[in-house]
């Protein structure tokens, strides 16, 4: 609940003044509202830690792309009906394509998450040198 005001400084709420007026934010409310993580509070992170979705990712997309060589495969090398064969070649490469693209979505990612390290580090390296310059 917000603490009540003496009456000497209460504002009209008719008045201009009472919108110019905001509840202060005091400085535990801007951190935790910040997306921004400290420099001295982060703990690293393992490398499991940081590649997992994107090897999960790409594992997805490999046992997508497999299945659809796999249905493929028995669609073009197996006698079937002619409704079955038909159905087994459409559904093959589709799965196919999806796989690819799964699979070439993680492969993405990695080298994305190598460059956003390597700027942290940067980052976090001028934020140290300057707090070290500033607070002499």
């Amino acid at each position: 609940m917000m603490e009540e005001l003496p009456k000497a400084l209460e504002v009209d709420e008719r008045s201009p003044e009472f919108k110019d007026l905001l509840p202060s934010q005091t400085a535990s409310s801007l951190c935790i509202s910040s997306r921004s993580e400290s420099i001295w509070t982060t703990t690293p992170k393992s490398n499991w830690e940081v590649y997992r979705k994107p090897i999960t990712i790409m594992s997805v997309g490999t046992a997508i792309l497999l299945f659809g060589v796999v249905i493929t495969c028995l669609a073009y090398l197996l006698e079937m009906t002619p409704e079955t064969e038909g159905v087994l070649k459409m559904i093959g490469p589709a799965f196919l394509s999806l796989g690819l693209m799964t699979l070439v979505c993680g492969l993405v990612w990695v080298p994305i998450i190598k460059k956003k390290q390597k700027q942290r580090q940067k980052s976090n390296f001028f934020q140290s040198l300057k707090f070290f310059l500033l607070h002499r």
